[in-house]
């Protein structure tokens, strides 16, 4: 929880800028606030309160501040977000005549070797979106107190959540985060918002509306609440469920399928992105429906394709070796 009280007027300022114009979640907002409490742990050797002298910092602070993350077993990832966490502090310093210049545009930040993302296969995919039945089955076999009609519900529930990830490429708060009145099963759109609260439609396919449908049909048995704006996605409780939960659940669909137990929900929008490419989709529609603001977000599903294009290559061409 940040308390604003005794900050810096200029952070305080910042944070309600990201809450107000930037539309950032809260997670954001406390991302930027952490990384801004440690650069000033760091450089200015004192607590978090009073106001700072945004104003003296140099790049050889900045450098040091670098040097210190490092040291603390931060991954140059970490380090990254971080800088870009101040570089955005001080534009906004600028914007509102605090500061003339950004120490943190003058250092660069630790190069990395971008890793491709990794993507089930097709076939893969296809063992997932089973996996909630077959684990629940599994579960209703080993414990025969088990309430029937809550694994019934588990087992439509995720597997309809599954099933929209893949079919349109959102995200998981994105999955879980929609209400009735953004999906058309007849029509098989789904309205999601993605980051800064910007909305995109969304195609579906005809699994992932059969599992909607099957799942909406079950939700009604189970509660009362059907306003346009109740969320889809429940617990056993009747409220909206969170990405930490499902990813609990995700675990154990992993498990009893045998797959890399190191992935999550988000590798179904890598693999989304991946299959579209390799069937030959085009970059700009992959972009559209990602909700990538930027084309060069995109692209590194291109990489991912031309691997896979070398590899079939490799396999097919007689004289590939």
């Amino acid at each position: 929880m940040i308390e604003e009280k005794k900050l810096d007027s200029n952070v305080v300022g910042f944070l309600n800028f990201l809450r107000n114009e930037r539309q950032a979640s809260k997670n954001t907002v406390n991302s930027y606030f952490l990384d801004i409490k440690q650069f000033v742990k760091i450089n200015f050797g004192k607590g978090f309160e009073g106001n700072m002298d945004w104003v003296g910092v140099t790049p050889n602070e900045v450098r040091n501040y670098i040097i210190e993350c490092q040291g603390e077993n931060c991954s140059k990832r970490s380090v990254n977000r971080k800088m870009s966490s101040m570089r955005s502090f001080y534009r906004f310093l600028i914007r509102e005549n605090v500061v003339k210049n950004n120490p943190f545009s003058l250092v660069e930040s630790p190069k990395m070797s971008k890793a491709l993302p990794k993507f089930l296969s097709v076939s893969e995919v296809d063992r997932l979106l089973g996996a909630p039945e077959k684990y629940w089955n599994a579960m209703r076999k080993k414990e025969e107190s088990r309430n029937e009609a809550g694994i019934k519900f588990s087992i439509k529930r995720d597997t309809a959540i599954l099933e929209l990830i893949y079919s349109c490429g959102a995200r998981i708060n994105e999955a879980l985060g929609i209400s009735i009145q953004d999906i058309d099963t007849l029509s098989a759109f789904v309205k999601l918002k993605g980051k800064g609260k910007k909305e995109r439609i969304c195609p579906l396919g005809a699994p992932a509306v059969k599992a909607l449908r099957e799942y909406m049909s079950l939700r009604k048995q189970w509660t009362s609440d059907n306003r346009s704006i109740s969320p889809v996605f429940l617990n056993q409780n009747g409220g909206r469920l969170t990405a930490r939960s499902f990813q609990r659940f995700f675990k154990n669909y992993l498990s009893i399928e045998g797959l890399d137990p190191s992935l999550s929900p988000h590798k179904l929008r890598h693999s989304f992105a991946t299959h579209l490419l390799n069937a030959g989709a085009d970059l700009r529609s992959v972009q559209e429906l990602l909700g990538h603001a930027n084309l060069s977000t995109t692209q590194i599903y291109t990489h991912i394709s031309a691997e896979h294009m070398k590899n079939i290559y490799r396999k097919a061409h007689p004289r590939a070796k």
